[in-house]
């Protein structure tokens, strides 16, 4: 054995192998190689999205009391589900997130937690917002290393951007900058 892994002949009993055995592709029963395996490289990704979500139908939900808690309620989700909150802002009817998500997260399961489990928390902390919901879809735009200062200079002035423009100009703008085609009865949600 070893450090707990069956090798030599107790390997090939096992049917298992140690990792050094792996690495060298030497596994051999009766005398003859009956696989080659070789050593694989490690992954790694830099996955970073910027996600917007609205409240149904662009109610004014997220006063000012209650969005600085569900920001950080927000992140608390990414953090128990292995993502990282680089940037989370927002305004009464809309949040921004710029996430880094790991490979082994669908994206899609990514913003179901952070939509299921935040909508559950705000009607059960807040009791004047028991009608709350989040739209039924979302946007999400890919993020280069490069613009990640600027994407969090954007989330974070959200309160600013928007005394001159709605969120749906925002959302317009956003697709139609990333050639993102969409049909206009269904882009709200």
């Amino acid at each position: 054995m070893l450090g707990g892994v069956p090798s030599g002949d107790a390997a090939l009993a096992a049917n298992e192998c140690s990792p050094a055995i792996y690495r060298q592709g030497m596994i051999r029963r009766e005398g003859r190689r009956v696989a080659t395996v070789e050593a694989m490289a490690n992954t790694y990704t830099s996955l970073h999205y910027h996600v917007v979500c609205s409240t149904k139908n662009r109610e004014p939900f997220l006063g000012e009391a209650i969005r600085d808690r569900l920001f950080a309620y927000l992140g608390g989700i990414a953090r128990e589900n292995k993502m990282t909150a680089l940037e989370i802002g927002g305004v009464a009817d809309h949040v921004h997130l710029l996430l880094s998500i790991p490979a082994s997260l669908a994206l899609s399961k990514a913003v179901q937690l952070l939509k299921g489990g935040s909508s559950h928390w705000l009607k059960e902390t807040f009791p004047n917002v028991n009608d709350f919901a989040w739209q039924d879809g979302y946007a999400v735009f890919t993020v280069s290393q490069s613009q990640l200062d600027d994407v969090r200079a954007y989330i974070r002035s959200q309160p600013e951007h928007h005394r001159t423009k709605t969120f749906v100009e925002e959302y317009r703008a956003f697709l139609t900058r990333h050639r993102i085609e969409y049909d206009e009865r269904y882009l709200l949600g």
